[in-house]
């Protein structure tokens, strides 16, 4: 007979606490919601996180563009051709070397991405809603440190 404390059941610290799980289905439901609102105004929500990501960085080459939304070069170089007919980003040589690329927010670009924030923000808002502005602030600490943690190598 085996002890209760070393029975294959025991928990000895080994066992995943749940927190993988947890944020891929939110991760799961989250762009589900995001997809909904965004939606109404044309974007994906690859489009809204690169356009968010313009207004952060400023004018990026297409592989820095894929390497911060998290989408292949090939995906990024599509989803900008898409963004430029629509007017929302423009290209630019780079003036310090010519074979790469800038491309940077348009006034349009800008006009739709302050229009999408506030449903982007009601989502947010959804998934903590009684959570303070300071215990937001320290949870998106955590979750940069997260994201750092985890980064491969040049991302």
């Amino acid at each position: 007979m085996v002890p209760a404390n070393l029975s294959p059941s025991h928990d000895d610290g080994v066992k995943p606490l749940g927190l993988a799980y947890l944020v891929g289905r939110l991760d799961h439901v989250l762009n589900k919601r995001l997809r909904d609102c965004l939606a109404p105004f044309g974007l994906s929500v690859s489009q809204y996180t690169a356009l968010s990501v313009f207004r952060a960085q400023g004018a990026l080459s297409n592989a820095q563009l894929a390497v911060r939304t998290m989408i292949s070069p090939q995906s990024a170089n599509e989803m900008v051709k898409t963004m430029e007919v629509q007017g929302w980003i423009e290209r630019n040589p780079d003036p310090t070397h010519g074979r790469i690329i800038q491309i940077s927010l348009t006034e349009r670009g800008q006009a739709i991405l302050r229009e999408c924030d506030a449903k982007v923000r009601a989502v947010e808002m959804v998934m903590f809603p009684d959570m303070k502005d300071e215990e937001r602030a320290r949870l998106h600490a955590q979750l940069r440190a997260a994201v750092r943690a985890m980064s491969l190598e040049g991302i």
